[in-house]
């Protein structure tokens, strides 16, 4: 039986001690009613923000998101500020950059300090019954004891977890039916109950299947879709894209390039992968037709938030690369929804054109709770944003660090509505791009004359961004312009 008045949270080699609920519920609550929402917030790994037909993409069947976007808000705009799972994954639960959630790597675990203020412990202690279901992504010792109801697929936390696993029946179980399964026992468990419930759901589809070459491994019954669709090679698939990028960068030992031969290397490697890619999110697609389906069911589709998002987004050619990690389009912006059926009119059924990152996940959650976020918190409420309530962000930091050198290029650089600076710290290279006018990023402007002054503007933006956000520990080599 857990006390509700004061929990004892103990993880492998942590003691973490949480606040009591009731004076957290009376300090912290910002007043929306008794009857506070239920929310869902469902998480893809490696979804780029076009794999969604709600995005315009008329080729990939996602009539369930879909219907959902179509139905809320839909971030046209929406970005990781690192494109690795254990990093974004730690700026959703914090809702802070990585020199502030110090997770740099795929070994380290969040302090017990850190852990204590992510946004579902907060919402544990503001009364909420909360469940996680998939990939936990952070560290070795995932804390279960937090959470009311855990299903880890990650075998303790050890390492990605395989797609097709062995059912208690003896039978091969592929990832995400687990996860389907798990989903509804939680429904069936919490549903019901008069106390509120949060449940955070992490997909290991579409990411890869780990290997040499990685695979895409799908659910049997998914194998033939998209059978007969025609699958057009992206814009900078053409390999004058990979050969314009610097020598540094294009070496076979780039993880990227590496994988692309396993994946995309040829006309017929390409089509059947990307199909597969997108199987894997009709899956996950389906699943949410189930959530919905249960949420009817139960009584409480009236009273329930759902919020999707990828962790980061993925290369499937562009540039001659397979994977993420780089400051391209491809690679960090995600797809990003929100399903409230109490929103009002104004800011239902809407495109929203603004910039929205990973870290606003957090300090969103809580205010649909009616909880104030810590102040610590780096990212914004999306909801007061649209009401006008707080002004919209103009730009934000993108870093990247993990291994460097020749395997994956450390870079950092600044996004804003129209261009984007990148620069690869190892060797002082810089990246220019007018998004606006080129969305697919195929011309360098860094040594274009004609864009000097905005190359100084970004520079400078860029240059007091690395002060506040840039983590000297694990930058390869410090460079300012």
């Amino acid at each position: 039986m857990i006390n509700y008045r004061k929990i004892i949270v103990v993880i492998p080699a942590w003691v973490v001690l949480i606040t009591t609920l009731t004076s957290y519920s009376q300090q912290n609550l910002a007043g929306r009613d008794a009857n506070r929402p239920n929310i869902i917030f469902l998480l893809t790994d490696d979804q780029r923000w076009d794999a969604l037909g709600a995005a315009g993409n008329t080729i990939i069947q996602t009539p369930h998101l879909d219907q959902l976007a179509r139905s809320g808000i839909l971030f046209q705009n929406a970005y990781t500020t690192t494109a690795i799972c254990c990093v974004s994954r730690a700026g959703i639960l914090t809702g802070q950059y990585e020199a502030y959630h110090n997770i740099h790597d795929f070994s380290t675990d969040l302090s017990p300090e850190a852990l204590s203020r992510t946004y579902p412990v907060l919402l544990k202690n503001a009364g909420y019954q909360i469940g996680f279901i998939g990939k936990f992504g952070i560290g070795k010792n995932p804390p279960e004891s937090v959470f009311d109801f855990w299903m880890d697929t990650e075998a303790g936390g050890k390492g990605q977890p395989d797609y097709m696993i062995t059912g208690k029946d003896g039978n091969l179980i592929h990832d995400t039916d687990t996860i389907n399964n798990a989903i509804q026992s939680f429904l069936d468990q919490f549903g019901k109950r008069d106390q509120p419930f949060y449940l955070s759901v992490s997909f290991k589809a579409p990411h890869e299947q780990d290997g040499f070459p990685p695979r895409y491994i799908i659910q049997p019954r998914y194998k033939e879709y998209y059978k007969y669709a025609a699958i057009p090679e992206p814009v900078t698939a053409a390999p004058e894209y990979w050969e314009q990028l610097p020598g540094f960068f294009r070496t076979d030992t780039n993880f990227a390039r590496a994988r692309w031969k396993g994946l995309f290397g040829t006309p017929e490697l390409f089509r059947e992968n990307v199909k597969n890619y997108y199987r894997l999110i009709t899956g996950v697609d389906d699943v949410v037709g189930n959530i919905v389906s249960k949420l009817k069911e139960t009584g409480i589709d009236r009273n329930t938030i759902i919020i999707f998002m990828g962790d980061n987004g993925m290369f499937l050619g562009e540039h001659g690369m397979e994977g993420k990690w780089y400051g391209y389009e491809e690679s960090i912006r995600v797809p990003m929804l929100i399903y409230d059926p109490d929103l009002p009119d104004k800011i239902r059924q809407y495109k929203a054109p603004q910039i929205a990152l990973n870290i606003d996940i957090a300090p969103t959650i809580l205010g649909m709770a009616g909880i104030k976020p810590p102040g610590e918190m780096q990212g914004i409420d999306l909801i007061r944003m649209l009401k006008n309530e707080i002004p919209e962000r103009e730009d934000f930091f993108y870093q990247h660090y993990f291994l460097g050198g020749s395997r994956i290029p450390q870079v950092e650089g600044v996004v804003t509505k129209r261009f984007k600076y990148m620069n690869y710290i190892e060797h002082d290279y810089e990246e220019l791009y007018d998004i606006r006018y080129d969305p697919h990023e195929t011309t360098n402007l860094a040594g274009d004359a004609g864009f000097k002054k905005e190359l100084a503007v970004l520079r400078r933006r860029y240059q007091a961004m690395c002060k506040v956000y840039a983590v000297p520990g694990q930058r390869k080599k410090k460079s300012y312009k």
